[in-house]
């Protein structure tokens, strides 16, 4: 995980009131000022995820989400790059697009056939197949692309879970991903 060093902030320069709760946090792992924090904006957040089309449970479950997240990375927060309202817009809204990635994962063609149908051999044969085809074309990427890649289809993690897991930053997360799809889809295609 990446220390940030932290910066004091200048007083001589108007801060918000919710800058001084995060910095709070940050520094001292402030618990009430958390919880100011959490009152002012988790109102907010909920709105803002609803009005991009999510549902009301579901954005209630995005904003604990989110909000454990301020308190987790809070050591990462710098006030000198971003208003605190900007820093955790921007963990919604990776959190959000997570969700909705997770959601329109589309289901393997055999659990979206009906549920009381029993498969015939030849069908159990196809995903046996290609199955074999999928781990051995697994074993060929590079050992950090690989884990990533399980955790996200196999474990089902979204890439913040992952980052939060890992430690690696989101982008890294996201960048093994993209080139490990790459490789895999090379990979398949030469053993077909």
């Amino acid at each position: 995980m990446k220390l940030v060093t932290q910066t004091p902030v200048d007083v001589s320069e108007p801060v918000s009131e919710q800058t001084v709760w995060m910095i709070a946090i940050r520094d001292t792992r402030d618990r009430d000022a958390f919880a100011r924090l959490f009152d002012h904006f988790a109102p907010r957040l909920k709105g803002f995820i609803v009005r991009s089309g999510t549902s009301s449970s579901m954005a209630e479950e995005i904003v604990q989400d989110v909000m454990l997240t301020v308190w987790r990375k809070a050591d990462m927060f710098d006030p000198h790059r971003a208003q605190v309202s900007a820093w955790i817009y921007q963990i919604a809204r990776n959190r959000q697009i997570d969700v909705i990635r997770k959601e329109r994962r589309p289901l393997p063609e055999e659990l979206g056939e009906d549920p009381g149908s029993e498969p015939d051999a030849s069908q159990i044969l196809a995903v046996d197949q290609e199955t074999q085809r999928i781990r051995q074309a697994l074993t060929k990427l590079k050992p950090d692309q690989r884990d990533i890649i399980q955790k996200a289809y196999m474990g089902e993690l979204t890439h913040q879970e992952i980052s939060a897991q890992t430690g690696l930053p989101l982008g890294t997360i996201k960048s093994r991903i993209r080139l490990g799809l790459e490789r895999l889809r090379h990979e398949l295609k030469e053993l077909r």
